[in-house]
């Protein structure tokens, strides 16, 4: 692996959107021998996206970013329509943020005519997330071995703030024996500790007040005593519940006016 210190690093992010385009892009550095960081994204990058680029360059000799909203995740079509998509913002981040490569292709890339292979994760992927956004995993774990399978990289960078994403991505590369290593790191929040988020953008100032009881829901490090924090703030949430998510884990889903947050807190110890 190559010393940060020793690299240097181009501002001019190569951005692809064919598969074949992504295999001569990926070439001259499988060529040379160099470790590649995978950081898949569904655009609306921000600096919670940065932090993973930043830890994929200090860790690898390449880092290469997908901005994929990936259909196959979404059970609310609505949700689907109203995901934030702009490809010209998320070049000017990545390209900031020292990314080399950015994969962004059109769904029919990842799931050409004829495709019919899924991933159906049990496990973890059960309850929660799992629960309330039915298939939701399923679109998860088939498009992360889909970006696995195309790019080959040694790591894959997550942020804890999807828990249970992290939680699901690792079992599959588990069970399914892949050779690539699952990097969570942690959720980056805002200065009034809302969790930094691509839906949080939607939130009007007012809601952006309300949304500032789920963090202090979890600062009490218990369900109950979170639930309450919620309900006095307004907020009915749909789930407030404790899982093994990586260790003990405090995990909050709500919904303040129309937009939908999730957030958690590690209870104890270090994400294994």
């Amino acid at each position: 692996m190559c010393p940060v210190s020793e690299r240097n690093w181009s501002l001019n992010v190569k951005t692809v959107r064919t598969i074949a385009e992504l295999r001569l892009a990926l070439e001259p550095a499988k060529a040379r021998g160099d470790s590649l960081g995978l950081v898949p994204t569904m655009g609306a990058l921000h600096e919670g996206h940065t932090s993973l680029f930043a830890s994929s360059r200090a860790e690898n000799g390449l880092t290469v970013a997908t901005v994929f909203v990936n259909p196959a995740q979404f059970s609310d079509g609505d949700d689907l329509a109203s995901y934030p998509d702009d490809l010209d913002h998320d070049v000017a981040i990545a390209r900031a943020a020292g990314v080399d490569v950015l994969f962004a292709p059109p769904p029919a890339e990842i799931y050409p005519p004829g495709f019919a292979t899924w991933i159906e994760p049990a496990g973890v992927a059960l309850g929660l997330e799992g629960d309330h956004r039915p298939g939701h995993f399923r679109g998860v774990a088939t498009v992360c071995v889909r970006l696995f399978g195309l790019v080959r990289p040694q790591r894959a960078y997550f942020g804890r703030k999807d828990a249970q994403q992290v939680a699901v991505v690792k079992q599959v590369v588990r069970d399914l024996q892949l050779d690539v290593e699952i990097r969570a790191l942690p959720t980056v929040r805002a200065e009034d500790g809302v969790a930094l988020s691509s839906r949080n953008v939607r939130l009007s100032e007012q809601q952006r007040i309300i949304a500032r009881a789920i963090p202090a829901a979890l600062s009490t490090r218990d369900a109950a005593a979170a639930r309450a924090v919620l309900v006095a703030a307004g907020i009915e949430p749909e789930y407030v519940e404790v899982a093994d998510l990586d260790g003990p884990t405090l995990a909050i889903a709500a919904r303040v006016g129309s937009v939908r947050l999730i957030d958690n807190v590690l209870l104890e110890g270090a994400a294994r």
